[in-house]
């Protein structure tokens, strides 16, 4: 957006009732309101960070993540400045049963970055399964149905909390389960496959919010669907669908 476009959509944004907006609608309004501040620039940041800070304590969402992205990606060392001391780890508090570093992955999605998100998750993952799965960069279902559940859920936290709730493990198995649990219709649904032909690798998938809701973080569909069956039915979902 231009400077000139952007004056003009702070000329004509009613800042209260956004601000109203952002504090007492649902997630969708909530997030229709972050765009509209979004791009009012500058102006619209103030509302931004008061929103950020007024979440204090509770649980990341959606909304707040998305508002946290925007801030993060400003480019305003006094925004930046602030977010690393309100949240020096991020957003999101990151739980491993393994030790397992999840903060890379959580860096890239600030950032916007999806296609190295994805890729740092299928590495973590990986790291979880243990060396010889690091070795192959890929996953067994066998491996899959002993990861931790704490483990799966901050890497599925990251996803949704940074994706205005579009992608991430227990998208994927909302859709899934929606779809009587048919991976063909899955695949096509999140933009995986077209008819006969699966997508390709890297460039035909789509890296930003404009993808299908539950487009990533991908799994080696090529390799079957054992490894997504047991994504989508580890038991750190029954707490969560």
């Amino acid at each position: 957006m231009t400077d000139s476009n952007l004056s003009s959509a702070a000329a004509g944004a009613d800042f209260e009732a956004l601000r109203a907006q952002l504090q007492q609608a649902p997630l969708k309004s909530q997030l229709t309101a972050i765009a509209q501040l979004a791009d009012c620039g500058d102006r619209g940041w103030p509302l931004l960070q008061d929103f950020l800070l007024t979440q204090g304590d509770t649980e990341p969402t959606p909304a707040s993540g998305r508002a946290y992205q925007i801030l993060a990606q400003s480019g305003i060392p006094d925004l930046r400045a602030l977010l690393r001391n309100q949240f020096p780890n991020g957003l999101v508090p990151l739980v491993s049963e393994r030790g397992i570093d999840y903060q890379p992955v959580q860096q890239a999605l600030v950032a916007g970055d999806y296609e190295t998100g994805d890729r740092l998750t299928l590495e973590k993952l990986c790291e979880l399964a243990g060396p010889t799965a690091q070795q192959r960069n890929w996953l067994y279902f066998s491996e899959v149905e002993k990861f931790p559940s704490a483990d799966l859920l901050s890497l599925d936290q990251l996803w949704r909390v940074y994706s205005a709730d579009r992608f991430g493990y227990s998208v994927q198995r909302q859709l899934w389960l929606a779809q009587g649990k048919d991976f063909v219709k899955l695949w096509a649904k999140i933009g995986w496959k077209a008819g006969n032909r699966w997508t390709r690798y890297p460039n035909e998938f789509t890296w930003d919010l404009s993808a299908p809701r539950g487009h990533l973080p991908l799994s080696n569909q090529l390799r079957g669907a054992r490894v997504l069956t047991s994504l989508l039915s580890h038991p750190a979902w029954t707490t969560t669908a």
